[in-house]
């Protein structure tokens, strides 16, 4: 069965689940294959609103013939939610993805119950905007069907990459899950400093953020490193090299290793005490 058809179910309708419906839809996803189980009147009314896909109070009615079951609740709700949805999750189970932080694939599968093949996923928030980083995990019961099946739908959010161990996960999560604060720090910082130097506000909010996307088309589009970029645009004497050597000398390198291991600490402390439950 083409992408198109199959039939998906969203447990929880929050910003995650609606970005990959909406750019699954925008991929040519038929409406009517999608579900999605969410207890929130307000929120079933907004998904309702935005898209014409089957939208339930009810987990188990929403999960009813399908073939893919996204996992996209809050983590400290998981426990409960998985425990809930084993009582009616079909058996062999269908495709599982979760899409939740710090969610290890051993207690989703003790909360649902048996065997069930499971992809785990890091996206990050520009998945909003169809522009993520999402990594990924196949369990052992994962086919490679049903592999390829979760890279179509979480490519709907952005750029997608598999990992080969589950606790790479934790790197993605360091690197790009909580990467998009470090370009929003860069950027806030940038703007301070041209306007404590007389530069308009509006003006450098703009400015700071078209450099950053246009830096990161180029980094993207060229057969180049970043590394052999940023030589290229670093003039000797000029006013690049007079910058970066200011951060390079207060250590920046240095600083960004150091926020990408505590982050990666940090969420394996998170997966540690969200899978205490299991």
């Amino acid at each position: 069965m083409p992408l198109s058809k199959t039939r998906i179910a969203f447990i929880g309708g929050g910003n995650m689940s609606r970005s990959l419906i909406a750019g699954l839809i925008a991929d040519g996803h038929e409406p009517a294959a999608l579900s999605v189980g969410e207890p929130v009147p307000e929120t079933r009314a907004r998904l309702l609103e935005q898209f014409p896909i089957d939208v339930r109070a009810n987990n188990a009615e929403a999960m009813q013939g399908t073939e893919v079951v996204v996992l996209a609740v809050k983590p400290q709700a998981a426990p409960a939610v998985c425990r809930e949805l084993a009582q009616s999750l079909p058996r062999p189970a269908p495709l599982v993805v979760s899409v939740m932080a710090g969610i290890t694939e051993a207690s989703l599968a003790a909360w649902l119950g048996g065997e069930v093949p499971l992809v785990r996923s890091m996206p990050n928030t520009p998945m909003l905007v169809q522009s993520g980083a999402i990594g990924l995990h196949a369990g052992e019961a994962v086919s490679d069907a049903q592999r390829n099946l979760a890279e179509e739908i979480l490519r709907a959010g952005g750029l997608t990459r598999w990992v080969d161990q589950e606790t790479e996960l934790d790197i993605v999560t360091a690197l790009s899950g909580s990467g998009p604060a470090y370009f929003f720090l860069l950027m806030e910082a940038l703007e301070g400093a041209a306007v404590a130097q007389g530069f308009d506000a509006e003006g450098a909010r703009l400015l700071s953020i078209q450099t950053a996307l246009g830096a990161a088309r180029m980094a993207m589009e060229s057969d180049e490193s970043p590394a052999q970029l940023r030589e290229r645009v670093t003039s000797p004497g000029g006013t690049t090299e007079a910058a970066l050597s200011v951060l390079q000398s207060g250590g920046f390198e240095a600083l960004v290793a150091g926020a990408v291991t505590a982050a990666r600490s940090r969420s394996k402390e998170l997966s540690e005490l969200f899978g205490a439950d299991a």
